[in-house]
């Protein structure tokens, strides 16, 4: 079944906004913008011919099928290629988001609605297509990026916001962009491997599978777009990220893929098969059903399904509670799919060793976006704020950030330590087991919007990787100044994925990324790279976590 949940996609679709400086090949604005017919934008397949449109010189492909319909028999089950089709397959529109729960606020008086802007249409189980956006459907083999997009592993789309558009980084680097839609939540990791057998032995990791079909299929189709199936580079952010740091750690991906960009999201192990496995368990049993009914799951309506996931989901939840086990519906580590153990290991040669980037922001939980009376906080709040969480060490956390932060004001005190980036120097160091370079960044530019208020906040930095700072201005306000910014760290997104290496664009010499050094581009205005530069504090921190 699919329902409409809103019509902001043409806002998308026809949104002048070209971001980073001096783009080349940018169509003449009084010439016509938009080609579309039966004969324009056609290219071929390996399952049937598409058809999409040229807008600003940009060829767009949206909503290409890489697998079938995974409703009825194909649901839980690993993805299967498409049906072929007859003729030519318009592919204009995005394309159908996996089954989920829309929560994001769009009522005309909600700030947070103006300011992310979330898109979503057609929902159903229809989801495994992709977008392709390229300068040309030829002959030559430009690099390819793969955005996975963000919502954790239970919401999302590949379109979720304006500025995950290809367009503008297609135009400006030469490049092939890709997007993609997967299964999610329940539907992308219900695990009945200990229920169902051997047919049901990999239900617990199918939306991974997913990635892994669309990765093929670019393997595969990705040179009848101009791009170069041998440089592929993925990249996505808050959940995203964590979807890149599992697949660039599956032996299913080795060769698929070449470099990885982590942003604002990591992770460096799969979850406790046991828990997801009882968890499969727990579902069949809140439905009535025994394990050889397990199709009749299959035959539900999808919101049937996925309220009945979720109700099993909470009441063994709340059963779990002390255990130390984080519940939820979420990669599973099977020792098949993904690592039993820790990612990235150097003794295991079926894996992935590509380069990997990673980045997370100032302020990714800025507390007080919507609350303007924070704004004035003393550092004495800032301890009260946190004494749930850390007790009496909030006193010795507090005073270490302001020690290393003295230009901060404590509401910014307050939002580096909700951020804090002990997870992500964590997963560097993880991956540093491997031979190949990992580099690391810290986006810390503010847009003057909100009276300050929104600070270096979760999902700003995407915008500028991808030369959208002029498309996405409820973010960055719009300008030269973004823009200049914006076209220094897309130079260095093309460099990594030219080279596996970010230098030689317009940002200072990039160091590799040391475990001793903690070696980290500040992204700003005046960007620089810095040793560590929140070590002393971050490490007072991590102590009273561990205690």
């Amino acid at each position: 079944m699919r329902f409409i949940i809103s019509g902001l996609l043409l806002l998308v679709l026809f949104t002048l906004g070209s971001s980073c400086a001096s783009s080349p090949g940018v169509t003449d604005p009084d010439a016509q913008q938009l080609f579309i017919g039966e004969n324009i934008a056609v290219a071929p397949t390996a399952y049937g011919k598409v058809k999409g449109y040229v807008l600003r010189d940009i060829y767009h492909f949206m909503g290409i099928p890489y697998g079938a319909n995974t409703s009825g028999k194909n649901r839980f089950m690993p993805p299967c290629p498409p049906e072929p089709w007859e003729g030519v397959l318009p592919c204009v529109y995005f394309p159908t988001s996996a089954p989920q729960i829309i929560r994001y606020p769009r009522s005309s008086e909600s700030y947070p609605a103006f300011v992310d802007r979330w898109n979503y249409d057609e929902i159903g189980e229809d989801c495994l297509r992709l977008n392709v956006w390229t300068p040309a459907p030829d002959a030559r083999k430009r690099p390819v990026i793969v955005w996975l997009h963000g919502g954790g592993f239970s919401s999302g789309n590949s379109i979720e916001q304006n500025g995950y558009g290809g367009e503008n980084l297609s135009r400006y680097g030469d490049v092939v962009f890709c997007s993609v839609n997967h299964r999610l939540n329940a539907f992308g990791f219900s695990d009945f491997s200990g229920v169902g057998g051997e047919a049901f032995k990999n239900s617990g990791n199918v939306g991974l599978l997913d990635i892994i079909a669309a990765l093929e299929w670019i393997r595969d189709n990705i040179s009848n777009f101009g791009g170069d199936p041998g440089n592929v580079t993925i990249i996505g952010q808050s959940g995203g990220g964590s979807k890149v740091s599992a697949v660039a750690t599956m032996p299913a991906a080795k060769g698929l893929v070449h470099k990885a960009v982590a942003l604002s999201g990591n992770s460096i192990k799969a979850g406790n098969p046991d828990y997801s496995a009882a968890l499969g368990e727990n579902i069949l049993k809140e439905a009535g059903l025994q394990p050889s009914q397990i199709s009749q799951l299959q035959e539900m309506p999808w919101e049937e399904y996925l309220s009945l996931a979720n109700r099993a989901a909470t009441k063994f939840n709340s059963q779990m509670e002390g255990q130390g086990i984080r519940g939820g519906f979420g990669p599973v580590a099977d020792g098949i799919v993904l690592p039993a153990d820790t990612y990235f290991s150097a003794d295991d040669p079926s894996i992935p060793d590509i380069p990997m980037l990673y980045c997370t922001t100032f302020h990714e939980w800025n507390p007080n976006r919507d609350l303007p009376q924070m704004e004035g906080i003393s550092l004495d709040d800032v301890v009260k704020q946190l004494q749930d969480n850390y007790g009496e060490d909030a006193h010795e956390i507090v005073a270490a950030y302001a020690g290393q932060f003295p230009d901060k004001k404590p509401i910014e005190i307050l939002a580096l330590i909700n951020s804090n980036r002990v997870n992500v120097v964590h997963a560097a160091n993880t991956k540093l087991q491997q031979q190949s370079p990992v580099y690391m960044a810290w986006f810390g530019w503010e847009p003057p919007l909100f009276d300050g208020r929104q600070r270096a906040f979760h999902c700003i930095d995407i915008c500028f990787w991808f030369c959208n700072t002029d498309l996405m201005v409820t973010h960055t306000g719009g300008g030269k100044v973004p823009r200049t910014l914006s076209g220094k760290m897309a130079d260095a997104l093309l460099q990594f994925m030219k080279t596996g290496n970010p230098n030689g664009g317009s940002l200072p010499k990039w160091p590799e990324y040391t475990r001793e050094n903690g070696e980290t581009m500040v992204l700003n205005v005046h960007s620089k790279a810095m040793n560590d530069p929140d070590r002393e504090a971050r490490k007072v921190l991590e102590n009273a976590m561990g205690r």
